[in-house]
């Protein structure tokens, strides 16, 4: 038996690889697992280029606890050491064996599955445990080893009766961290970090029912066995080759990684590149609220299928942390703070891989099957809209497949909107006007006023749309957004053909006189229009350029700059002076009949824009109850 201190450059590294090294002390277990699933990976690429002259066989990693004995054992089949390796690398942290492994064998273990977190990661085990045993046998013919540390500089190395091949990691659990003895939080973990590691794992056995032979009696109780209990998918759906994978499959693997979301996802992206760097993994679209934060932190990324963390803020472009899937790449550094992971140029490079495949996924769903893609688009929209505008590179491409429906449900894309409405829809002064509602139920009878002339509307409902248009406008010359009730049809799209008022320059003071009598000025801006004599009596409208500055502020950005977002509500209140009610107002000489008039027709302008409420919507009630008396 051999004592010695470990070889590290601070005094004593345990205090501080307690303190510092991991915030999170679970992750013990991932590291641990991952140098088991290294050392099974090394062994299989040294069989399979001679250079280990053993059978690889079926090898798996064993998570075992001894709850009495206060013990967590992790047990591997893999590549074990000698106790020259243990001194070497157990005790000298300052080199890694899987450094030294990838020098020695670089070219031919490039594709091996490597992982490098040996050295340090080892020492996560003295987190949980108050001493730690590690009992090995190398592949290569010599003694076993027993090295035993209790968590100060101290070990021992005594020779070990071990026979079989590989490494046993025993923890001795400390009293502090006892919850790592409870089969439910070893099994949390395992799922966690370890669900898809490359080497089978096993926690404990399960009971498997054999099928009853054809033949056999009913009575015939089936057999059962009991079986490994394998915790992991060592071959999950993003390793495989795309032409490998049928639509079923990427929905299986969709529900593996999301048990409890019980709705089937609406596209998939398959990424696979291995040139400038390295990246697998499949992205899903599933369906979306317009709620954008509710949606985030559900991509896992992954290195070499080892769980590394769901939040990918800097490595997958912010518009599509929407999303739900898989990333996995070795060339994602993990040691390194959020601010250096977004400056990686890497990480650049991927961020970028990734919004070009989807954009381009995008438009063949789009070319390959337009009126599934129609369908699905309000599940969708949002992720593209703050793709536009977030992304410029995805902004480029965007042209090609985003699409902007009508309250009909028909839907166009840009070029398509500029060619189908050009015809009508454009004004005096050559622009062309897009018409919109944001809420077809509630703007209905604006929507209904710009049909009866023919015109389409568009129904953009998404909270970023006035940030969206405003790029738009300001990308396409001659092109203007305008919500249908932001002023009566004819003042949206303005015709040379003017409607000329029934009432005299004076009869149109004076209605403008007593209407604003009996108007809060606070709120209203009163204008006179001649329009159809049909058209509605009163409308109250607000203005594009108020309300969209005004919503720009409240979703962030825009209109915050104008100091819009504590900006009182503005309407104008638009009086047609061609209605008959109009002429009714100015020939009541009566003033409490006048103001009786005025104040209903106000009323019922305001329940069109839904803007009667609480006691104002209680007295109007009242007073049209009295009128049908």
């Amino acid at each position: 038996m051999s004592t010695g201190k470990i070889n590290v450059s601070v005094e004593n590294i345990f205090p501080l690889i307690k303190k510092f090294l991991y915030s999170d002390h679970e992750i013990f277990l991932r590291e641990l697992v991952s140098n088991a699933t290294d050392a099974t990976l090394k062994l299989k690429h040294l069989t399979s280029i001679g250079e280990a002259k053993v059978e690889y066989g079926n090898p798996i990693i064993e998570v075992k606890i001894d709850k009495e004995g206060k013990k967590l054992h992790i047990i591997d089949q893999g590549l074990g050491m000698t106790s020259e390796e243990v001194e070497k690398y157990i005790n000298q942290v300052a080199f890694s064996g899987a450094e030294e492994f990838l020098e020695k064998y670089k070219d031919s273990a490039k594709d091996s599955g490597i992982i490098g977190h040996f050295g340090l990661g080892f020492y996560s085990a003295f987190m949980v445990a108050e001493k730690v045993e590690i009992i090995t046998k190398s592949f290569k013919d010599e003694p076993a080893a027993h090295w035993t540390c209790d968590g100060s500089p101290e070990f021992t190395l005594e020779p070990s009766d071990k026979t079989t091949r590989g490494s046993e990691i025993i923890l001795h659990i400390a009293e502090d961290s006892l919850e790592f003895l409870e089969e439910y939080k070893i099994k949390e973990l395992l799922t966690k970090y370890n669900k898809f590691m490359p080497v089978s794992i096993k926690f404990g056995t399960k009971t498997e029912t054999l099928p009853v032979p054809e033949g056999s009696a009913e009575d015939v109780k089936p057999e059962t066995i009991e079986v490994d209990n394998i915790i992991n998918n060592p071959n999950p759906a993003w390793t495989k080759l795309p032409t490998e994978l049928s639509e079923e499959d990427y929905k299986q693997f969709y529900h593996e990684l999301y048990p409890m979301q019980f709705e089937e996802p609406l596209f998939n992206i398959h990424l696979n590149v291995d040139y400038p760097f390295n990246l697998t993994g499949i992205l899903y679209f599933p369906k979306m609220s317009n709620d954008m934060q509710m949606q985030k932190d559900k991509i896992q990324l992954y290195q070499n299928q080892v769980y590394v963390t769901d939040n990918v803020e800097g490595i997958v472009p912010e518009f599509l942390g929407m999303l739900k899937g898989v990333i996995d790449s070795p060339d994602i550094p993990l040691n390194v703070s959020r601010s250096g992971l977004q400056a990686d140029s890497n990480v650049k490079k991927i961020s970028n891989y990734i919004t070009r495949k989807v954009a381009d996924k995008m438009k063949s769903l789009f070319n390959e099957n337009r009126e599934d893609f129609e369908k699905k688009w309000n599940d969708i929209k949002i992720v593209l809209e703050y793709g536009m505008l977030s992304e410029p590179k995805f902004y480029e491409k965007a042209g090609d497949f985003v699409l902007y429906p009508t309250v009909d449900d028909k839907f166009f894309t840009l070029a398509e909107l500029k060619e189908n409405l050009a015809a009508n829809q454009t004004d005096k002064n050559g622009k062309l006007v897009v018409l919109y509602a944001s809420n077809k139920e509630a703007q209905h009878g604006y929507v209904d006023i710009a049909k009866e002339k023919g015109y389409e509307v568009l129904l953009l409902d998404s909270p970023i749309v006035s940030h969206l248009i405003q790029k738009l406008e300001g990308d396409n010359e001659n092109l203007t957004f305008v919500r249908v009730d932001s002023d009566h049809i004819d003042k949206l799209i303005d015709k040379e053909d003017t409607q000329i008022s029934k009432l005299s320059e004076d009869e149109q003071t004076n209605l403008k006189t007593v209407v604003e009598e009996f108007v809060p000025k606070a709120n209203y801006s009163v204008q006179l229009e001649p329009m159809d004599s049909a058209a509605a009596p009163f409308m109250i409208t607000q203005p594009e350029f108020m309300r969209r500055m005004k919503e720009m502020s409240q979703s962030g950005g825009g209109g915050g700059m104008f100091g819009m977002g504590n900006f009182p509500e503005m309407y104008n209140l638009v009086v047609n002076s061609n209605s008959e009610l109009a002429t009714t107002i100015l020939q009541t000489q009566d003033k409490t009949a006048q103001e009786s008039l005025v104040k209903q027709a106000l009323d019922l302008a305001k329940i069109s824009q839904g803007l009667l409420k609480g006691e104002e919507l209680t007295a109007f009630v009242k007073r049209s109850f009295e009128l049908i008396k």
